[in-house]
């Protein structure tokens, strides 16, 4: 009976990021221990990524006692890799990989766990993401759950592009999803053994969504659980050079994780589409974006031998064939629909995977950039 009646184990990786880039420091942190502390699930462990801080986080931690194991790395691993040095150490039902910039609704985790129960195929699971700094609007990072169309451009349920929706309870329904936000991601525990751990190749940005995509590939499904609520800063760490981060690691997942098939199929005519985001760029004099392009390709070409090695390995794993995966994605060009015919909510999308239904009405029109 005592055995029935036991919690699943669940572990929340909270990784604390440069604080010499993480402008607001412990303080920020401090709020998302305390938010973490107050979660109503019982069968739960903390453990911290130190980053190597010097702004006060050892004392600090020293009040929590034994409720938090921390884990330092004095050497700058990245922010992939530091996450993988913790999932390395994990044994757990379950995992959380949190950033240390949110807040978390006391039962958060209460919600993911009751929903991931119900189905063994569920490999990861997202809450719905509200913004800290406004919190009737979704935040940018992944909102209400992330799909991703043919081309492999991300878009979120509540997000597309710059354009973050406000919360009118439009998508409060679990569903499935493409990807999970790596800000709140939940993850069964044996999922990683079977798959394998992040992609260090990604460095940061999108990692998440790779992770996603071969899970689907395993057979596993994604889901988005807006009865658990996260509130995330975002933004906190700014990159220099996140977007030549963002065009790079897409194009790595792309090449990575599509049949044969499909990547002749879709890459020569996201190749045709990026020609013309990179003219759009140039036109609207958003240099950041138009000077990423290019170099990204260019990092592409000379590392094609590692992404081919990552590739093999990807595809030895494969369970699930492209058309299931396809069947799972936007059938068409989120860009085009977006820029050029003008949808700019979720709701308003054509290609959306058939039988599932994604939103519960129509949004009034309320969005921020």
């Amino acid at each position: 009976m005592e055995h029935q009646q036991r919690q699943p184990s669940v572990c929340v990786i909270i990784l604390q990021r440069a604080r010499a880039l993480h402008y607001q420091g412990l303080d920020i942190l401090s709020k998302c221990l305390e938010s973490v502390f107050a979660t109503g699930y019982q069968n739960y462990k903390v453990v911290l990524m130190d980053n190597g801080s010097r702004d006060g986080l050892p004392e600090y931690v020293k009040s929590y006692g034994d409720k938090i194991k921390v884990i330092r790395s004095d050497v700058n691993l990245g922010f992939v890799a530091r996450n993988n040095l913790a999932l390395r150490h994990i044994v757990a039902d379950y995992i959380v990989l949190l950033n240390d910039d949110v807040i978390v609704d006391s039962n958060w985790l209460v919600e993911l766990v009751d929903e991931a129960e119900k189905d063994h195929t569920v490999g990861a699971c997202q809450p719905k993401l509200r913004s800290l700094r406004d919190p009737k609007y979704f935040e940018y990072n992944g909102a209400c759950g992330g799909m991703l169309d043919i081309y492999g451009v991300p878009l979120t349920r509540g997000r597309i592009f710059d354009l973050s929706e406000e919360d009118q309870g439009q998508y409060d329904k679990t569903a499935e999803v493409f990807w999970a936000s790596g800000a709140a991601l939940f993850l069964r525990g044996n999922i990683l053994s079977e798959i394998g751990l992040l992609d260090e190749m990604f460095h940061a940005h999108m990692e998440e969504i790779d992770l996603c995509w071969r899970m689907r590939l395993a057979g596993y499904r994604v889901l988005s659980v807006p009865k658990s609520v996260v509130y995330h800063l975002g933004g906190g760490t700014p990159l220099p050079d996140k977007f030549f981060l963002k065009q790079r690691n897409n194009l790595i997942m792309i090449l990575k994780n599509y049949g044969r098939g499909s990547l002749l199929r879709f890459l020569p005519l996201r190749v045709v589409q990026d020609s013309f985001s990179l003219a759009y760029y140039l036109v609207k004099k958003e240099k950041a974006r138009a000077t990423s392009m290019l170099p990204a390709y260019l990092w592409i070409l000379r590392n094609l031998r590692r992404i081919l090695i990552s590739r093999y390995s990807v595809q030895e794993r494969r369970k699930v064939k492209d058309k299931e995966i396809a069947d799972a994605m936007v059938r068409k060009s989120v860009a085009i629909q977006h820029y050029v015919l003008g949808r700019k909510y979720f709701s308003q999308l054509g290609g959306l995977p058939h039988g599932l239904r994604y939103y519960l009405a129509e949004p009034s029109k309320k969005g921020r950039m």
